[in-house]
């Protein structure tokens, strides 16, 4: 079982940045492909970023030029930076290793004057 810690998020400006930390136990983070998810009220969870053991790399259209992922296979670790912040990015984010039902338990980010 792999335990999965978000931290990071809080409530910024629109225009403001967060960076999101997604910390995994043990040491096989680096077998699995890593993403951020996000969920706001009312819809569906969706894939916000998403990047390969071999670090490719792929966006939503919606926070493409605004976000970045990364990750840090020594320190078990996915990074999201978010710049730009924009009200409707409001949504409590996830982390996951992708194929598999390892979940954290989520970070909310909420963007507002």
């Amino acid at each position: 079982q792999v335990q999965l810690v978000e931290s990071g998020g809080g409530l910024v400006q629109p225009g403001g940045s967060l960076r999101l930390s997604c910390t995994a136990s043990g040491s096989v983070f680096r077998l699995y492909h890593a993403g951020w998810y996000r969920q706001a009220p009312g819809k569906q969870r969706e894939l916000v970023a998403g990047v390969t053991r071999g670090g490719n790399i792929n966006y939503a259209d919606s926070v493409k030029g605004r976000f970045t992922i990364s990750r840090d296979n020594a320190k078990n670790t996915a990074y999201l930076q978010m710049n730009s912040l924009k009200p409707e990015d409001t949504a409590v984010y996830y982390c996951n290793l992708i194929g598999t039902d390892f979940w954290g338990h989520g970070t909310q980010v909420t963007v507002s004057s």
